[in-house]
């Protein structure tokens, strides 16, 4: 019998590889006409299409993995960490030997739609051509051109940190046809402009699924959450539920505190800190308008979120003794009755950065301090210090665990052990 059942995972296993190979190589069939092609390059050197391609690349976030801690911008050499192995974001500057300077748009389109690089080869996931494959040709030409127009910068890749198995990039076939589909965004001819434009950007450009939806232990989107949150992988960071209706991780929010976050960094709901600081700072501050209502619009009809029974409440033994740090850390900026100062100080009662699920946000928000990005809009927030020399992992459990069984908030308590892992996580 479980000569049989093995038997039967070979098997699955086989047809996975074998529809995964077929799926690839039907996706590599397309090759520009000369014509076209002809046509793409001489646009390269337009001013307006790459400037739309820087804007563009802004709002991808491009630079963010691209460009190495005190590197050159684009210049590649950032180490992405992933749960299987750290991969190296690639040189992205016009140079011809390190960087693209030999790629054709026809390169950069199949790269960008289809996850495969120059030589053909299959390109990690850690590249969010997931949710790229949505951007569609006319913005990835302008991408490109853009692009092509940076000084080129001579930096050689670094070496992939993945081991065995999952260095071996054929393995790729099987979780491509497990999680993966090509495709350019398709407008909704039901929904309004703003809306379909809202739905390119978080799906697409923004790539917003790949920190707010829960990962499973291959390390695919579970399609089905689509924005319902999610622990970041490496990062130790929450990514909030992004539904503004009953249940949703921005219950209650309005377009314009929606705006006021992408656009500032802070808004009457909260503030932005962690990985979403560096969002705000280098990708979301510059989108113009119109792009940051239409996301707001978007998210505005994500769908209620389904809630789960109650469980019985418990408050934490330690409730008092979190309740007196508090008093003595806390109070004086966000208030003996945890509402913060409107525009100043986010509130922590029914902020569900606060509430979700893990405690992490909390948890590293007291160790670190919460940092808001400076933004033109912005450009002096008021920051929270780091308590990780003055609190024991004992005392900062209890602030947290009173912060989070407090006012309105009912969320499950954490322990000194979590606080413990988490202490020692690197930042970036």
């Amino acid at each position: 019998m479980k000569l049989w059942r093995r038997g039967g995972w070979l098997l699955a296993l086989l047809a996975i590889v074998v529809s995964g190979w077929w799926y690839v190589g039907r996706g590599g069939q397309h090759v520009s006409s000369p014509e076209q092609r002809e046509a793409d390059a001489a646009a390269l050197h337009d001013p307006a299409l790459i400037a739309r391609g820087e804007y563009l690349a802004t709002v991808g976030d491009c630079a963010a993995c691209h460009t190495a801690r005190d590197g050159q911008r684009y210049a590649g050499g950032r180490s992405l960490g992933t749960p299987f192995g750290d991969v190296p974001a690639p040189n992205i500057t016009p140079d011809p030997e390190t960087g693209i300077g030999q790629w054709s748009f026809d390169d950069f389109w199949r790269a960008l739609h289809e996850g495969k690089g120059r030589q053909g080869e299959l390109l990690y996931p850690v590249f969010s051509y997931t949710s790229f494959t949505k951007v569609t040709r006319e913005d990835a030409l302008a991408i490109f051109a853009y692009l092509k127009s940076l000084p080129p910068v001579q930096r050689p890749d670094t070496a992939l940190g993945l081991e065995f198995p999952y260095n071996v990039r054929s393995s790729l076939v099987a979780w491509r046809a497990l999680y993966f589909k090509p495709g350019e965004y398709r407008p909704d001819p039901a929904k309004s402009e703003a809306w379909n434009r809202g739905a390119y950007l978080v799906q697409g450009l923004g790539h917003c699924n790949e920190c707010h939806t829960t990962r499973d232990s291959l390390g695919g989107i579970e399609q089905d959450r689509h924005l319902t949150g999610g622990q970041i992988p490496q990062l130790d960071w929450y990514a909030p539920d992004l539904s503004t209706q009953p249940g949703g991780g921005l219950d209650g929010w309005s377009v314009q505190d929606i705006v006021d976050l992408l656009k500032t960094g802070q808004s009457g709901k909260g503030s932005a800190f962690g990985p979403m600081a560096d969002v705000v700072r280098l990708s979301t501050q510059h989108m113009t308008e119109p792009d940051l209502q239409a996301v707001a619009v978007y998210l505005q009809s994500l769908p209620p979120r389904a809630q789960p029974a109650p469980a019985p409440f418990k408050r934490a033994a330690s409730h008092e003794q979190g309740g007196k740090l508090y008093a003595q850390r806390c109070a004086d900026c966000h208030g003996g009755d945890g509402r913060g100062v409107a525009g100043v100080y986010p509130p922590l009662d029914g902020n569900t950065s606060v509430t979700e699920p893990t405690g992490i946000n909390a948890i590293r928000s007291v160790l670190l301090g919460g940092f808001a990005p400076a933004t033109t809009g912005n450009p002096q927030p008021y920051s929270m210090p780091p308590f990780a020399q003055q609190l024991s992992d004992e005392d900062v459990a209890a602030v947290v665990g009173y912060i989070r069984q407090s006012w309105s908030n009912q969320a499950g308590v954490v322990q000194p052990a979590d606080v413990s892992r988490y202490r020692h996580t690197p930042i970036d």
